[in-house]
């Protein structure tokens, strides 16, 4: 009997010092945890497999923390990661701002001021941080918090004191605003989505990186790109895109930081849309 008991303690003492148990203490934390996958649903078979396989392949060698949202009407696809996941705005808001003054306006049955039209166009087309300030004042945070709410955006919070660059905004509540624009709803008028995607498709040429990389010829684009450095989690860089044509009517967000360089953040980016664009004009 007691012999038995040694050797089981024996074996015991033998498999501990031998690390057996060191794999049962990693199987409490596996990798995946840590790394949230893409997710990709479909109506067109195979599309959303090959959107996963390829949105993480562009990926998988960048740093910093990367999310991103794709919608198609044309296929009902569907692609999330991190899509909850708070990032600072920087000026992928201004076009928040600008559905909001579209949405009060409309309310008092008014059309925008020749002021108010100067301003919308510099915020949209050049990225204009004064005339957005002037906007954001404006409005004034009952306005801004009343059009999120009536947009449905629960998980976007406006930047205190004026500071509407530090908006906290998710890929879930971009693609909301998208979809808004880009289709018929209770929301902003035909008028107003018009509007907001004439300006979104007038970006000079130097903002227009990001989510617009390797779109196909004869597709329209609407872009609003985002940029900020801060102490911590370096550079934000965030860009969204409707797109409509080749049988696609798509949105795309995608929200970084945690970049080196804005230009390290803009190639994370463009890896992600090159393979998105690329894979709906094939399907």
């Amino acid at each position: 009997m007691t012999s038995g008991i040694s050797r089981r303690a024996r074996v015991l003492a033998a498999a501990v010092g031998t690390g057996v148990l060191v794999p049962l203490v990693a199987a409490a934390t596996p990798a995946s945890a840590a790394t949230p996958a893409v997710t990709c649903t479909s109506a067109k078979a195979g599309l959303a497999a090959k959107l996963k396989k390829d949105i993480t392949a562009a990926l998988a060698t960048r740093k910093g923390t990367v999310a991103v949202g794709l919608y198609d009407r044309s296929t009902n696809t569907t692609c999330t990661l991190r899509a909850s996941t708070a990032y600072d705005s920087a000026s992928v808001v201004k076009v928040t701002v600008l559905a909001t003054l579209l949405w009060d306006a409309k309310k008092t049955n008014r059309y925008l001021t020749d002021r108010e039209n100067t301003l919308a166009k510099a915020m949209i087309t050049k990225s204009d941080n004064a005339a957005t300030s002037t906007l954001w004042k404006q409005l004034g945070m009952t306005k801004i918090k009343g059009f999120l709410t009536a947009a449905g955006m629960t998980q976007t919070k406006p930047g205190a004191n004026g500071y509407w660059g530090l908006t906290q905004i998710t890929v879930t509540d971009e693609q909301k605003l998208l979809k808004l624009i880009t289709a018929k709803n209770a929301v902003l008028s035909d008028n107003s989505r018009a509007y907001i995607l004439k300006l979104m498709g007038q970006v000079v040429s130097s903002q227009r990186w990001g989510t617009p990389y390797g779109v196909p010829s004869g597709v329209t684009v609407a872009v609003k790109n985002g940029w900020l450095q801060r102490a911590t989690n370096g550079w934000r860089v965030h860009s969204v895109g409707a797109f409509k044509g080749g049988g696609h009517d798509y949105m795309i967000t995608v929200l970084t930081h945690g970049n080196s360089t804005m230009n390290y953040g803009i190639a994370t980016i463009q890896a992600v849309a090159k393979v998105i664009h690329k894979d709906l004009a094939a399907s």
